[in-house]
């Protein structure tokens, strides 16, 4: 059964899957939440006090992202007992439970839900269980953020099957029109390119590059299709909607 074999992946996730250390490196955390100071701009609740929870928290980084940032209603689900236990080194409210599950046992209780690298590693059942979900868990106006593997970007197959339990692959168009079937609405996507400005040099310069290389491939897409395609290129991006 496809439930067995995630599960005995699950168990050792951490550290057979993902390198993970067994101490929590805060400062390598606090380097990769700046960048996504940049992906979330603007779609982090403006109250500190807001509700958030975090599906498929992992090693804990976007809960010290969300800590560092002052908001004090953040809670995070794993299935992975070895995510759970790094997790729990950020912040002590980490339930080990199926995210799916968890959600359909907390209706309206959250202003922001944000699923990092979880919606490919459902079937497609799953995946439209797991979205209907989050748009009951959430409340009036709350927002869901995801993060995936961009079927549209040339490097994408690249994380898609970097991992043996992803069962899908999304593009922009794919996920969007998803998130509406289920009733959320203001879909936006975005690249998880190089950070323009107040990351490095080197990032600001791979910035610059990032756009000529963006330019190429919309062109590639206008000459054999007629169309710029998604403009969303980089080999994993994020997506917002709102309830």
């Amino acid at each position: 059964m496809k439930e067995d074999y995630r599960l005995r992946i699950y168990a050792r996730y951490a550290t057979g899957f993902q390198d993970a250390p067994e101490t929590f490196d805060s400062a390598a955390a606090a380097r990769w939440g700046k960048a996504y100071d940049h992906y979330f701009r603007g779609w982090l609740p403006a109250n500190k006090h807001a509700a958030v929870l975090e599906v498929a928290c992992g090693g804990g980084r976007l809960l010290h992202l969300l800590m560092s940032r002052g908001y004090e209603r953040v809670t995070g689900v794993d299935i992975s007992p070895e995510q759970v236990t790094l997790s729990r080194q950020v912040i002590p409210d980490v339930v080990q439970a199926n995210a799916i599950e968890y959600l359909e046992n907390h209706p309206t209780a959250y202003d922001l839900i944000v699923g990092l690298d979880i919606i490919e590693h459902f079937d497609k059942a799953e995946a439209l269980r797991f979205l209907d979900a989050c748009f009951a868990s959430l409340r009036p106006s709350g927002r869901l953020i995801l993060q995936t593997p961009n079927a549209d970007s040339p490097w994408g197959t690249v994380h898609r099957y970097n991992d043996f339990t992803h069962e899908l692959g999304f593009n922009p168009n794919a996920i969007g029109r998803l998130l509406k079937l289920v009733g959320f609405s203001r879909v936006d996507a975005r690249e998880l390119g190089p950070v323009p400005f107040g990351y490095s040099v080197a990032s600001t310069l791979r910035a610059v590059l990032w756009q000529l290389i963006r330019v190429s491939l919309k062109f590639w897409n206008i000459v054999e299709t007629g169309h710029p395609g998604s403009g969303v290129f980089t080999r994993i991006f994020v997506v917002s909607a709102t309830k």
